[in-house]
């Protein structure tokens, strides 16, 4: 699709992939700068963005369009050494002025005071964006503001450090508030205990892999990159702080050895958690890494990934007719959104600016682009602390991911059904298909019918996780949830594991506890333009496939295929997935030779020689 602003002529040369060079990436940034800024209060306090209002409001809407827009130009302007040819931080200027000058105030300018996360408390994560944009800018924008400017904008930023976050990676904004006021001078107790506060959490919610949890609970997604890891990344370089990037650097060098994994041979990253409408932000974690050198991935490689996740949405039409990023995914796409998503959420995009910091001779630019990881040959690796399972097949690009450990569910909350979060529930997800909406059949899910009420996968217990040579599988068990006003069931539970080899994905379910007359349903990948199949090995009665006509973010029609069978007490299913290449390439008979179930002992034996041998009770997973 066409974009509404001019980009450099592609380098095939030195981007044979996407022909993409840092002049690309510094044309986006004023692109969409250029086109946001038309909506600007008089003074510029408020970037008014058209469309529907967040849960939080039209004026905290417009404080989101401006401090996640400074993010793009601070990143824009800090990487060329202060050049600012199109005058960005001029106008920001003049709206941090406006804006502090009478915070709370209902009029043209003011901006909303930060208040605690359940009282109207988005201001907070904002305030994390104009702090460190004026952390990075500091020389061209700080240092020049009178002194009143300056007096107003610490006051407003304070209300970071007296209010109470959501608990979460909310914790990391006052961190980056208070990271911001002592690099200028005007720290103090409470930003030494916003800071400590946070680091102290952070080794908390560090499990292992590279991934931190978001917050006390499992809630392992694209968070980890655009926040968990960026906030105290960038804040030990740019403070030059040795001994908290020996501590963060190694784990962000770790989590990039599996989430580079997670982006397609087309830079399309894995459709998995909330905020996805942030989209190429998805690639902060890369650009720090690439900035600071804590990563596995070779310049090239990382300038691939970054590059391509970036063109893949301006290719798609995530940029609107107007230069606008839209709430969505490649187009507009309400599924994808939360409550708190209002126009000018999308800039958080801005993240992935965070390559512009390295300057034009870095080897991020200057190395000729390579392969990403998911183009080389099929791979599959296991994440045990997060609980994921990825698997790639080089020949058509697409990742998968399998999912037996995110569910987002804090420790204290309950598992109501009324929360079933569709980009967490589902067992897998990809980089080529989306789940399905609420409303509509869901893909990829084990589910258990009692008197006509289907149950759904709230939270995720893991059980393990492990990858050999081509091979990988994670386990998982999870309570049935079923919707307001079906009864639970006592001792109900589910007990799933998925064994990934190539292409193929083995699916086995253990129910345990299921009362007469249930029966139970499993679905595949939902898409009308990829070949999905589902076929079942042991215990399924019939199969079909059923239409979800509100589509998903990919495709606006999609059929998913399903499996059905009657179980009481007792039951191990198992089924053969596939999704990519052709029907006839999924057959099982292609890829499986013999199944066998006795003594709690499932075997299934492939085509090319190896057997999986899955046990329960407890769950192992090896292969003969």
């Amino acid at each position: 699709m066409t974009i509404p602003f001019e980009l450099p002529q592609e380098d095939r040369k030195l981007s044979p992939v996407t022909g993409y060079t840092r002049a690309h990436w510094e044309a986006v940034a004023d692109g969409l700068l250029g086109a946001a800024w038309r909506w600007a209060t008089p003074r510029g306090a408020l970037l008014d963005l058209p469309g529907a209002p967040s849960v939080s409001g039209v004026r905290s809407d417009g404080l989101e369009g401006y401090a996640r827009t400074l993010l793009a130009a601070a990143f824009r302007v800090a990487g060329a050494d202060g050049k600012d040819p199109h005058g960005w931080l001029d106008r920001y200027a003049e709206g941090l002025a406006a804006g502090t000058a009478t915070p709370g105030r209902d009029d043209a300018e003011s901006w909303p005071l930060i208040l605690d996360h359940h009282v109207q408390g988005q201001p907070m994560v904002e305030s994390a964006s104009v702090a460190l944009g004026l952390t990075l800018t500091r020389r061209w924008l700080w240092d020049r503001l009178d002194d009143g400017v300056r007096e107003r904008t610490e006051s407003w930023l304070r209300g970071a450090l007296t209010h109470t976050p959501a608990p979460n990676n909310w914790y990391l904004f006052p961190f980056t508030v208070a990271s911001f006021l002592e690099a200028v001078g005007r720290g103090d107790a409470a930003t030494a205990r916003a800071r400590e506060r946070a680091l102290g959490l952070m080794e908390t919610w560090y499990r292992g892999d590279g991934w931190y949890a978001d917050g006390d609970g499992r809630s392992f997604d694209h968070y980890n990159g655009w926040a968990l890891h960026l906030y105290p990344m960038l804040h030990a370089h740019l403070s030059g702080d040795a001994e908290l990037l020996a501590r963060f650097g190694p784990r962000l060098r770790e989590h990039l050895e599996g989430f580079s994994l997670l982006f397609a041979g087309d830079g399309a990253p894995v459709h998995f958690g909330r905020s996805l409408t942030y989209r190429f932000a998805a690639t902060a974690a890369v650009g720090v890494g690439a900035l600071t050198g804590h990563t596995p991935l070779s310049p090239g490689a990382s300038r691939r990934l970054a590059s391509g996740s970036l063109r893949y949405f301006l290719d798609r039409g995530a940029v609107t007719d107007q230069g606008l990023l839209s709430l969505g995914w490649h187009g507009p796409h309400a599924a994808t959104l939360q409550n708190y998503s209002g126009p000018a959420s999308p800039y958080w995009a801005s993240k992935g600016f965070v390559a512009l910091l390295a300057p034009e001779d870095h080897p991020l630019w200057t190395a000729t682009e390579e392969a990403a990881p998911s183009e080389g040959p099929d791979r599959v690796l296991a994440l045990p602390a997060p609980g994921l399972l990825v698997q790639s097949t080089g020949a058509d690009g697409i990742v998968r991911l399998h999912n037996h450990g995110s569910d987002q569910i804090p420790p204290h909350a309950g598992e109501a059904a009324s929360q079933e979060d569709a980009h967490y529930s589902r067992h897998a997800y990809s980089t080529h298909t989306g789940p399905t909406s609420l409303t509509n059949v869901p893909d990829n899910h084990l589910a258990v019918e009692v008197g006509g009420a289907r149950s759904v996968r709230r939270r995720i217990l893991p059980l393990g996780a492990g990858h050999g040579d081509g091979w990988g599988w994670a386990a998982s068990w999870h309570r049935p949830v079923f919707p307001s006003g079906a009864p639970m069931v006592p001792g109900l539970r589910v007990e799933s594991v998925t064994v990934a080899r190539g292409r193929h994905e083995l699916r086995v379910h253990r129910v345990v506890g299921a009362p007469p007359g249930a029966h139970v349903s499993l679905t595949g990948w939902a898409t009308d333009a990829l070949a999905s199949e589902l076929t079942g090995l042991h215990g399924w009665a019939e199969r079909d496939a059923v239409r979800a006509p509100q589509g998903t973010a990919y495709e606006p029609w999609v059929r998913v295929p399903r499996l059905t069978a009657p179980v009481e007490g007792t039951g191990v299913f198992a089924a053969l997935a596939t999704l990519g290449g052709t029907a006839a390439e999924a057959a099982p008979a292609d890829a499986v030779t013999e199944v066998t179930y006795a003594d709690g002992e499932l075997r299934v034996t492939w085509t090319d020689g190896p057997t999986t041998v899955i046990t329960f009770t407890p769950v192992s997973v090896r292969c003969e």
